[in-house]
């Protein structure tokens, strides 16, 4: 028996295993809506065989979008957009779910092959213009990015709201489960960290305060999501930097989600400096980030999801055995191989073409037997000449 390949029940949804495809931006959405390149995408790693399929971060306000592909979910016609590919998703036999997030003072940036830094004069040559960004605290990313508003406490009020609405509109759609967006240097991280938050109000200053506004988001999300269905966050396990968000904080936060209802604690790290998206640039091992989720697991008594080069089913499978997690996310490699998940099951000897798609399945199993009945270099000598 695999654990990876076993199913896993939070609430009333059953994941038929515990691959979960990690949300991965790809910049690619017109005015926040999905399109039929989401559909295509995220699609294909339900035909890969993944337990749970989440779409990349959506944004709950317009304002809260990393550059000007990212996809939306902040209205009505946004949920409509996305409603196709979340049923294509499920009707493959996958659990489908999309990550709510505001990217705070990261927002206004190029998509990556433009340079992923802040919107330049070339980009607002192309169109893409800038546009105000907010945060905790007015306290820019780094130098030669844009300086954010302070939020105001009614815009802290608004954010909860609308982080709310957008849960609402997730059900409507027919969502199985949703994340919310608490790492990365995003909105709802930066009121975590130190490094960012330099408020002196109540929203700011010691450990408490600065988990509030994470927390009220949670609190008012789950009360309005399904009870049920899971409720995710994930969270920058550490900022990485000295002054910044620690570990030893990520487990009490993570044991005061668990009060609230919330159902994993999807475990990165990183991502509150202008290098790189998630976690910083240098030398990293495989599972780096398991560990982090080891011990908010154990520490919090909560359930885990671990992420981060986790490129092979052996990988995974000691994760879960070792207790490390309860599921693993897969980003990157799904992109190099969006069937990662039948190819993990096969490299842990529990794979049949009976798991894939019935349009594959059988004809991989035909080839199977062409394979095994290859000739070899000698009988390929005997057989006719063209």
């Amino acid at each position: 028996m695999s654990m990876l390949f076993s199913p896993y029940k939070l609430r009333n949804i059953t994941f038929k295993n515990r691959v979960v495809i990690a949300p991965m931006c790809t910049y690619s959405a017109e005015g926040g809506l999905a399109s039929n390149w989401h559909l295509v995408h995220l699609g294909k790693f339900a035909l890969g065989g993944a337990g749970a399929v989440m779409t990349e971060a959506a944004a709950v306000q317009e304002r809260g979008k990393i550059t000007h592909g990212d996809l939306g979910i902040w209205s009505g016609a946004h949920a409509t957009a996305l409603k196709p590919t979340i049923e294509f998703i499920q009707a493959n036999g996958a659990k489908a779910g999309v990550q709510l997030a505001h990217a705070g003072r990261k927002a206004s940036m190029q998509r990556p092959w433009f340079g992923n830094g802040p919107v330049g004069e070339a980009d607002a040559a192309r169109g893409d213009l800038p546009w105000r960004v907010v945060g905790p605290s007015a306290k820019a990313l780094d130098d030669g990015w844009l300086t954010p508003a302070e939020m105001s406490e009614g815009d802290i009020f608004q954010l909860i709201k609308d982080f709310t609405a957008a849960a609402r509109r997730c059900d409507d759609i027919g969502c199985d489960f949703i994340e919310l967006h608490c790492a990365h240097g995003y909105l709802l991280q930066t009121f975590l960290s130190p490094l960012s938050n330099k408020r002196t109000d109540s929203w700011g200053g010691d450990l408490a305060r600065r988990m509030a506004a994470p927390l009220a988001v949670a609190k008012s999300v789950r009360s309005a999501w399904p009870a049920e269905k899971p409720l995710f966050v994930r969270i920058s396990s550490v900022d990485g930097v000295e002054g910044g968000w620690t570990l030893d904080e990520s487990v009490v936060f993570a044991s005061e989600l668990k009060k609230l209802g919330i159902d994993i604690v999807d475990c990165s790290s990183m991502g509150n400096t202008s290098q790189g998206a998630t976690a910083a640039p240098g030398r990293r091992g495989v599972g780096f980030q398991t560990p982090y989720s080891a011990r908010v697991r154990t520490e919090a008594d909560i359930p885990t999801m671990a992420v981060g080069l986790i490129l092979t089913g052996e990988v995974a499978e000691q994760a879960l055995m070792e207790g490390r997690a309860d599921l693993i996310a897969v980003g990157r490699e799904a992109l190099k191989d969006p069937f990662w998940a039948h190819h993990a099951a096969e490299e842990l000897g529990i794979e049949t073409f009976d798991e894939w798609p019935e349009q594959y399945g059988w004809w991989l199993d035909k080839r199977r037997g062409a394979v095994k009945g290859i000739a070899t270099d000698p009988e390929l000598a005997a057989l006719p000449k063209l």
